[in-house]
């Protein structure tokens, strides 16, 4: 029989259509490729029991004809989307037995449009991470290897590598500085950042909150399509949710890109820039001219100054959102000798070090005294980048750049030095301090066979030009690798 988790979305979505194989059937290929992969550690939380009753549910619901955008397909759910009965985790000891009672509007639209839920992926804690080895269930493991285990990405990386291994046919993921775009450029799959506001927020464990923005991880632009339309949409709960339509974004993917304009930004050409990252971008440069496109060069000048203003204005927001995490309400409590010593030990017990870190950075920058020199500072040189996206697109209408400075690196290697691991968000913190739309796409290998992305960057609501080029890039790439299953034994 054919493997099912093989397929796409797309395809696996019109194999149910025309009655190849069952949403049961599917469900129940993912189910068993999950149990095999238990070492890759992409999972906290299970639902298979749930999601063969979901399964059996779209099966009926597709016999009388009613079919959602997603009906039936088996996908994860990072586990910073609260899920209504299914414990939600933020990857944080803080949260370990935290189980809502309502759902994220996020995963409350793509239950109506007949998602299957498959369990709640692993993520660096409440997001803060570039590798997954912040999460207090332990580091996600890169489907992709060489001699040593590698990181998939952070700090959506249970997403990426569930969907990289073939243990789901795609799942959500959110991006606060490239948490989406920099773990698929890890491990060799799609990863789309749509533009701030078009999903919502609620229900799903804030970080930072201007910056946070959800979005899926899949196998194509075409499936990061379809999920994304199924995540997507205005809702009066969410104060920065945009009122505006949701397109149907498949059908953007395989338009022609003939005479669009892509920018080329002198500032990422940045210094180290390894060989294997330069050589693709010089080749996507070529793919998108001969699929018509013309190649211009342009300046975005505050490029510099964002990853600084990003570990300013990020920490920050971080420290006013978790403060709400005391103790007194949901979630972990270790009682000390009166009030104030119960929530110094229930941060110490809950918190990771990089949790923690964060949260004493965010508090300086916005204690008096230095809130001038440093928080405001931030959001001016915030609003220039925004200002210079703006100048670029009188020249442009996307923008190619690398996703990330490295191939995936070894377990380990970089979690001591956390400056160092900042710097894995250089290419993509820009469009979430823009608020623009921003994708990638897996081009190429480097010299020791590990994945690679090129990402393209958007004007804000213009997802469907993103797609269009995404697609154009994908086809020529022509990327088809896939990572050895090494974890069935």
């Amino acid at each position: 029989m054919t493997d099912l988790t093989k397929y796409t979305l797309d395809e696996a979505l019109g194999g149910m259509n025309k009655g190849d194989f069952t949403s049961v059937e599917l469900t129940q290929a993912h189910i068993s490729a999950c149990e095999s992969a238990t070492e890759l550690n992409a999972f906290v939380t299970t639902s298979f029991e749930q999601a063969l009753e979901a399964a059996k549910n779209s099966d009926l619901r597709r016999a009388k004809g009613e079919i959602g955008i997603i009906e039936g397909a088996p996908l994860g759910v990072k586990d910073l989307f609260c899920t209504d009965g299914v414990k939600t985790t933020a990857g944080s000891n803080i949260l370990d037995q935290f189980e809502p009672t309502y759902e994220s509007a996020v995963t409350a639209n793509m239950n109506a449009q007949g998602m299957v839920m498959l369990g709640k992926l692993n993520l660096d804690e409440f997001a803060m991470g570039s590798s997954n080895e912040t999460s207090a269930y332990g580091p996600v493991i890169n489907p992709w290897r060489k001699e040593e285990n590698l990181v998939p990405g952070g700090s959506s990386g249970g997403s990426a590598a569930a969907v990289a291994a073939d243990l789901c046919l795609g799942a959500t993921a959110t991006d606060t500085g490239g948490s989406i775009r920099q773990p698929a450029s890890f491990t060799g799959t799609v990863g789309i950042k749509p533009t701030y506001g078009r999903c919502s927020r609620w229900g799903t464990v804030a970080f930072a909150s201007s910056l946070d923005q959800a979005g899926p991880i899949a196998k194509t632009v075409k499936d990061a399509a379809i999920l994304l339309q199924s995540m997507a949409g205005y809702d009066e709960k969410d104060s920065t949710s945009l009122n505006v339509p949701v397109p149907d974004w498949k059908a953007s993917c395989g338009k022609s890109i003939k005479g669009q304009k892509i920018g080329i930004p002198k500032e990422y050409m940045i210094d180290g820039m390894p060989d294997d990252i330069k050589k693709l971008w010089d080749n996507g440069i070529e793919w998108l001219k001969d699929s018509g496109a013309e190649i211009v060069p342009i300046s975005l000048p505050h490029t510099k100054y964002a990853l600084p203003a990003y570990y300013v204005v990020a920490p920050a927001e971080a420290s006013s959102n978790l403060a709400r995490y005391d103790g007194m309400r949901y979630g972990l409590r270790t009682n000390g000798s009166d009030l104030n010593d119960t929530y110094a030990r229930t941060r110490t017990m809950g918190f990771g070090d990089e949790v923690k870190r964060r949260i004493m950075i965010g508090t300086y920058v916005l204690s008096a005294g230095y809130y001038d020199a440093y928080y405001l500072r931030a959001q001016k040189v915030r609003a220039r980048i925004v200002e210079d996206f703006e100048n670029a697109w009188y020249k442009c209408d996307t923008i190619l750049t690398p996703t990330a400075p490295s191939a995936p690196f070894a377990l380990g290697r970089k979690v001591v030095d956390p400056v160092e691991m900042y710097l894995n968000d250089i290419f993509t913190v820009t469009t979430n301090l823009a608020g623009l739309p921003g994708i990638s796409i897996p081009a190429g290998l480097n010299a020791d066979g590990l994945p690679l992305g090129l990402q393209i960057i958007g004007k804000a609501l213009d997802e469907d030009t993103v797609f269009a080029t995404a697609s154009a890039l994908e086809s020529a790439a022509d990327f088809n690798s896939k990572p050895a299953k090494w974890w069935i034994k």
